[in-house]
């Protein structure tokens, strides 16, 4: 199908899809953002809603294709037969049209991020090349470089043009530097030098972008917790916040001279990662990606940029996912780094919703004449970190492994809690996996915690947890998110309370009801387990100005009046696959059964701050700063006309 006819509606962007007709996005703001003209043809040839006539080279796709018109016809419905109307102006091809990943929402059974966005449109778009609507332009002779920035490079283009417009009607002294910078032109034959060509300027593509060179003291004024939320787009205050970062600051000269770095994570926008590694001065470092979610860049990025690694983790089950979100980043002076958090590496991760990062002090190197045991933590952080990159069973993973084998850990102060697909036994240093090993580190280390005291669970996602408590949260999860270093005896189950945002919090979000992208929970599933709805708290977070911020962070804990006894930040929603259930069909020892990568830190106050809880407010002479929690406490229960934020209203 010709995908340049004319559009039928004026309020159909004029950015064209560069796939045309092999589109598969199901996301809003895409539709929002782009035009698609095979689409607008059919709803406006269309005799009335849900009754189109889907052309044959489309049949092959056909059911992507109608769930897309449904959602064209939702946000532009006098595009509905349409076609006797005056056709509009040709629709503008804009060279380089946004890379996206595919938005098939299928993370209720796997209980991970959805693949709908949030944002605002237009906010820092870092590109991949776009010279025709229908394929992506992989003339290797073209720079990596230029390939990505195309989109970038064109809203330079126009800026300047505008200036020099503007400059002709109000003329004003130029230096030699401005006349040099206005012959400077990206042209097709300059390949790598591009960088020489476009002065580096972040604050044209980012919205949020922070100081160069405080990262570092941004990361010691944090200890002992080194907890951090991403800054919030919408609300300025999170800004210059203390404890608030941006992606481009784990990426600071102050932090280290970049080597190499390792990212690890589920959705990664190649063009969006690459371009902070570009104006941090990074952009030929060698880089290792494994990702979760396919897509047409990760594929192709290599080629491109030779000094780009990307893997596509397996997965054995296909209910789970390559959920982890970690990065490691190897200095030139062989000292390195370990970042954990709940974001995904792509643009809505970092722009209106909640998100939280543990950032590893700087970790020497050991020295050479050092012994194997040299530079543990007194967490067996190295230990367990090493077990989990060889669980990958991935070459290009073992130089890390490596070196983080020679690399001092002794000043982590934080547990590696961590889950890998597959059928998994007790060994002889404990479970290794999902929620036995917090358990198991609970039990060994916990200060003994009174069975008044909740558990409390909040992630973005909740899994299918069954018929009662009693199916799966009570008699696996609380069992052992229960534990403490208390002689064993007769103990009552704690309460259970779980956050997550009600249509209210979502509706009055940043970004009103699309804000709900990042919550994958079907109405479907809900259904079937209508006793959570008693358990269900309200999302707040007027303490960290992110009340108005969705929360994609995952979080677990324990506190009481005294105080907050421990505190586990990871990628983990509350779901089966991501925390394990064991097989109760076995004849000997059960095993657990896990369906997805995940990884996050515990903080417990005996390894932090040598205390048996954390202090969660401030006063005068505390000898200790108050966790940073996330959230406001005490906690609010759901009011009887609430309900959960379902992934179905965004269908609608």
């Amino acid at each position: 199908m010709d995908s340049s006819k004319r559009k039928t509606s004026d309020k159909v962007p004029d950015k064209v899809c560069q796939y045309g007709s092999d589109c598969y996005r199901k996301n809003p703001i895409h539709f929002k953002e782009f035009s698609h003209p095979h689409l607008e043809s059919i709803l406006s040839a269309a005799v009335s809603k849900d009754k189109y006539t889907i052309p044959e080279e489309l049949s092959s796709s056909k059911e992507v294709v109608i769930d897309q018109l449904k959602l064209l016809a939702q946000i532009y419905p006098d595009l509905i037969g349409a076609q006797k109307l005056p056709p509009a102006k040709q629709s503008k091809l804009n060279p380089g049209q946004r890379v996206e990943p595919k938005n098939t929402p299928n993370e209720d059974l796997k209980a991970s991020e959805t693949k709908a966005s949030s944002r605002s449109p237009n906010i820092g778009k870092v590109t991949a090349p776009n010279t025709s609507p229908k394929k992506i332009n992989t003339d290797k002779s073209k720079s990596a470089v230029a390939d990505l920035f195309a989109e970038r490079r064109a809203k330079m283009a126009q800026q300047r043009a505008s200036e020099e417009i503007k400059n002709k009607v109000e003329p004003k002294p130029s230096t030699s530097s401005d006349v040099n910078r206005q012959k400077q032109q990206p042209s097709k034959e300059q390949g790598i030098q591009l960088k020489k060509v476009i002065t580096r300027n972040i604050h044209d593509y980012y919205p949020v972008v922070a100081p160069k060179g405080q990262m570092a003291k941004k990361l010691a004024a944090a200890a002992p917790y080194n907890f951090f939320l991403t800054t919030i787009t919408d609300a300025k205050v999170t800004h210059t916040e203390p404890l608030s970062i941006t992606f481009q600051e784990l990426l600071d000269s102050s932090l280290g001279d970049l080597e190499c770095s390792f990212q690890m994570n589920f959705m990664v926008d190649i063009g969006w990662l690459l371009g902070h590694y570009y104006f941090a001065g990074y952009e030929d470092r060698p880089l290792l990606i494994l990702y979760g979610d396919e897509s047409p860049e990760l594929k192709m990025v290599s080629s491109k940029k030779p000094n780009v690694t990307a893997v596509k983790v397996h997965i054995p089950t296909p209910f789970g996912v390559h959920h982890t979100k970690m990065g490691l980043y190897g200095y030139k002076d062989g000292s390195m780094r370990v970042v954990i958090s709940t974001a995904n590496l792509y643009e809505d991760d970092w722009h209106n919703r909640t998100q939280g990062l543990w950032v590893s002090p700087k970790l020497p190197a050991v020295p050479e004449d050092a012994d194997t045991g040299f530079g543990e933590s007194k967490t067996g952080f190295r230990d367990s970190l090493i077990t989990y990159l060889n669980a990958y069973k991935i070459t290009q993973v073992q130089p890390w492994v490596a070196r983080v084998q020679k690399t001092d850990f002794s000043s982590v102060n934080v547990f590696l809690v961590a889950s890998v697909p597959g059928g998994h036994l007790s060994t002889a240093k404990g479970p290794l996996w999902g929620h036995p090993r917090l358990g198991y580190l609970l039990g060994k280390h916990s200060a003994p915690i009174d069975d008044a005291c909740p558990l409390v669970a909040q992630s973005s996602s909740i899994g299918s947890l069954g018929l009662n408590p009693q199916a799966w949260v009570c008699s696996e999860l609380m069992a052992n998110f229960r534990k403490d270093s208390a002689p064993l005896g007769l103990r009552r189950v704690p309460a259970f309370k779980m956050i997550f945002p009600s249509f209210s919090n979502v509706r009055n979000s940043h970004d009103n009801l699309l804000g709900g992208g990042c919550l994958p929970y079907m109405k479907a599933t809900h259904d079937k387990q209508l006793w959570l709805r008693e358990y269900l708290h309200q999302w707040r977070s007027d303490c960290r100005n992110r009340t108005k911020a969705v929360p994609h962070i995952k979080t677990y804990c324990r506190w009481s009046h005294r105080g907050l006894y421990w505190f586990l930040l990871t990628s983990a929603n509350l779901s089966k696959a991501a925390w394990g259930v064991f097989n109760k069909s076995a004849k000997f020892e059960p095993p657990l059964r896990i369906n997805s990568y995940e990884a996050g830190v515990l903080f417990l106050p005996k390894f932090v701050i040598e205390e048996n809880f954390f202090p969660m407010e401030s006063k005068p002479g505390k000898k200790h700063p108050k966790f940073p929690m996330p959230y406001d406490e005490p906690i609010i229960p759901y009011a009887p006309e609430d309900t959960p934020f379902f992934m179905d209203y965004l269908r609608r």
